[in-house]
């Protein structure tokens, strides 16, 4: 019998109602092993009103309260950072090694949310004018909602509802139908650290469940992870309904090398940011700019790599790549290598006819690598999110910069060099939010801010970080003036306010 994951409605789970369920396939065997429940505008709208009911208390709740109960989730969660991952390998494909990575960077924002103490003290100014005083203070806004992605289906949520919680918010998820599993036992550990009903809900579904949370009069924040065309969607459509938004779209990262880089370590890197999670990554490298004479021995060394990744199972431990999420996104991730050659590109590695023995119905692609990719071919101009990388040469850094500046996207980039002068330059002249120096990868840690320039964001706020704290609260200021017994009575006065 096929399981059913149901929405998380109210502090408990709730039947799908609407009569539409979506398939939940385990990508290394291609079975259709889960069906999710799609939700209706009804079941949005009994999570919302849930979430505002519970808003009456836990928005008054105090500090204390929230960061106990978030001390407790956080321990419940390392105790089950097993059992989570092997629901993300189950229904998102991806080794067991790296979903426990990913289990522990969403960890990384629970912390953060532990200690939003810090965050959230306000300012006091004494004495603005004879015995006036101004306060500044930040207050939640309400009932919030996340909609996030198949690739991180623990680690994106983390990045939202442990900071809003934190902040007196109450939290409508509305996870990935393609691996829903986790959502929802991430709801149970909340539940059981204590969280009140309904300040944490799920529900499952698709565009009918999107559209009905970016619509609703009493969600008054919306935060997205996933591809631009969906991101500027997300952002128009909820900024038109007088919602607060921060919506990360997609990305096209380049990873720039200079005549002076170790050529192992930028192999290195370059291998491991762009084929780890098989590419489905909105910070994998999938563009490498070689500046100079380097880049021939740099691809000769990619190669040489690439060619010994253990392709398999995300539950065997000798994976080191698993497969990708659907039949149909590997199909297209596919296509882009099929069609490489004829656009000018050279096809150093094609793996578009891997498989895997015992598991041939999985959906399974091997490494690819082109070379000499023009600027004009759909590989390099297109986001794949797939385990394909691209190779672009420069002749300078000048040429280089100019190339990856003229990206539509700008989430992250890096530099290979062991120049500090063109280190620094690449840094400040870069037209991208996050910026590695000898990192492939630049994803901020849980007290910095994640997010990009362009197409990769959209709205004021990047997530998590400071940026998270500011998105998920609200400015007021206080003045005030308390008159000493002493004084006499003032009298009326229609001029402006004195300061002196």
């Amino acid at each position: 019998m096929t399981n059913i994951v149901n929405h998380w409605i109210g502090g408990k789970t709730a039947e799908g109602a609407s009569g539409t369920y979506g398939p939940v396939t385990n990508p290394a065997t291609g079975e259709v092993t889960t069906k999710v429940a799609f939700a209706s505008v009804d079941e949005v709208d009994a999570a919302v009103a849930a979430a505002k009911e519970a808003y009456l208390t836990w928005g008054q709740s105090s500090l204390a309260q929230r960061t106990s109960i978030l001390f407790k989730f956080r321990a419940l969660l390392d105790a089950h950072r097993d059992e989570i991952a092997a629901l993300i390998t189950a229904e998102h494909g991806k080794v067991h090694s790296d979903a426990l990575g990913e289990v522990a960077r969403g960890l990384e924002i629970v912390d953060l949310a532990c200690g939003i103490t810090v965050q959230l003290k306000g300012e006091l100014s004494t004495q603005v004018a004879t015995r006036v005083d101004v306060s500044s203070i930040r207050q939640p806004l309400g009932v919030v909602a996340g909609i996030t992605p198949f690739n991180f289906p623990a680690m994106v949520p983390m990045w939202m509802f442990p900071i809003a919680i934190a902040c007196g918010n109450t939290f409508v998820l509305k996870p990935s139908e393609k691996d829903p599993s986790a959502a929802n036992r991430i709801a149970e550990l909340l539940a059981e650290a204590g969280l009140p009903a309904g300040v944490f809900n799920v529900v499952h579904g698709d565009k009918v469940a999107v559209d009905r949370l970016l619509e609703h009069p009493d969600v008054q924040a919306v935060s997205f992870v996933g591809s631009t065309p969906i991101a500027r969607y997300i952002h128009t459509t909820a900024s038109a309904h007088g919602k607060r938004v921060q919506a990360l779209g997609g990305a096209k990262n380049h990873m720039l090398v200079l005549p002076d880089a170790d050529l192992d370590a930028a192999a290195d890197a370059a291998v491991s940011a762009a084929y780890g999670s098989a590419g489905e990554r909105c910070m994998a490298i999938s563009a490498v700019v070689a500046v100079g004479a380097v880049g021939d021995e740099l691809v000769e060394k990619i190669r040489e790599r690439a060619e010994k990744i253990k392709i398999g199972p995300g539950d065997d431990p000798t994976s080191e790549m698993g497969p990708l999420i659907t039949k149909a996104h590997r199909d297209k991730v596919a296509s882009y290598v099929e069609g490489a050659a004829a656009e000018g590109c050279e096809v150093v590695l094609d793996g578009t006819g891997h498989t895997v023995d015992g598991h041939e119905d999985g959906h399974w692609i091997g490494i690819s690598l082109l070379d000499r990719v023009p600027t004009t071919a759909k590989a390099y101009r297109d986001e794949i999110f797939g385990p394909v990388l691209c190779v672009l040469r420069a002749e300078t850094y000048e040429e280089g910069l100019a190339l990856i500046n003229a990206s539509p996207f700008g989430n992250g980039t890096a530099i290979f060099t062991r120049d500090g002068g063109a280190a620094r330059r690449f840094q400040l002249e870069v037209e991208a939010g996050m910026v590695g120096v000898n990192v492939p990868i630049p994803v901020p840690v849980g007290y910095h801010s994640f997010g990009g320039w362009k197409d990769s964001l959209f709205g004021d706020h990047h997530i998590y970080g400071n940026d998270g704290t500011h998105f998920y609260t609200r400015g007021k200021v206080v003045t005030t003036r308390w008159p000493d017994p002493a004084d006499a009575p003032a009298g009326v006065d229609l001029g402006f306010p004195r300061n002196h």
